[in-house]
């Protein structure tokens, strides 16, 4: 397997494999272009987006500055927002639903290190997929840990940090996030 494939599988990958670090330099210069522009650069936006992400949908708006490791491995569904200053470490697959908001300053780690003190300074790494369920909404300055889901129509509270899985139809908060009520619509 190359060290990518090792990546996207959830195994110890080498983040200085040649290909990776290509990889990465493409994605800071397209982030460098996206993180110039203005709101009256729309088309360039857009076209931008469609290079970074691996999958956009339409209506997307990414407030600029957005800051990610290989944006190929990011998936958007449509009408996603994304406020100020957003990091998504998409060593992993970063799936995004439908009509999710992100505040400013959301960070999304699918990256992260081995526990054991001599593998983790050997230099190998890891990664775990992030799924945002539809209809989402993740307070500003939130952290998602790496493997983490959050099902549809939940909100996530602004500096949460997501460590595990939280279901859909919630109010979760805090460090570590929990939830704390049910957002199911009364029927009647």
């Amino acid at each position: 397997m190359t060290e990518r494939e090792k990546m996207l599988a959830g195994e110890l990958y080498l983040a200085a494999d040649p290909e990776l670090v290509s990889a990465r330099r493409r994605v800071r210069r397209l982030t460098r272009l996206y993180n110039a522009t203005t709101e009256e650069d729309e088309e360039q936006r857009a076209e931008l987006l469609r290079e970074l992400f691996g999958a956009v949908g339409g209506g997307t708006v990414v407030e600029p500055p957005l800051y990610c490791d290989y944006g190929a491995n990011i998936f958007a569904g449509e009408r996603l927002y994304l406020n100020f200053g957003c990091v998504i470490l998409d060593c992993a697959e970063v799936r995004i639903g439908d009509d999710v908001m992100l505040g400013p300053a959301v960070q999304i780690y699918a990256a992260h290190h081995p526990l054991d003190a001599v593998t983790r300074i050997a230099g190998p790494e890891l990664a775990s997929p992030i799924t945002i369920g539809d209809r989402v909404w993740i307070g500003g300055g939130a952290i998602l840990c790496p493997g983490v889901t959050i099902g549809e129509n939940t909100t996530i509270g602004a500096g949460s940090v997501v460590t595990r899985d939280i279901p859909a139809n919630v109010l979760a908060v805090g460090n570590p996030c929990r939830v704390i009520r049910s957002l199911a619509r009364e029927s009647g």
